[in-house]
């Protein structure tokens, strides 16, 4: 944790829900809770865990970093 202020250790919390804001719930009018609930869960687990590149991840998605690290280790 950083000092009172310091807004580091919230970063990428931030960044997160800035991109489910702006990819997924202001794209969307839901009719009721439940909709939204699913299209959130859909939009993280089918494709920002999946397909959506992370410059942490060397610009890939992490399948593709997924895959590459395994073919490294089966090189090694």
């Amino acid at each position: 944790m950083s000092r009172k202020g310091n807004c580091w250790d919230n970063a990428v919390a931030e960044s997160f829900f800035k991109s489910l804001k702006k990819e997924c719930v202001y794209r969307n009018n839901y009719l009721t809770r439940k909709v939204a609930e699913l299209s959130v869960f859909q939009w993280i687990e089918m494709w920002y865990n999946t397909n959506r590149i992370h410059s942490s991840l060397r610009n890939k998605s992490i399948k593709e970093f997924a895959k590459s690290n395994k073919n490294q280790n089966l090189a090694a």
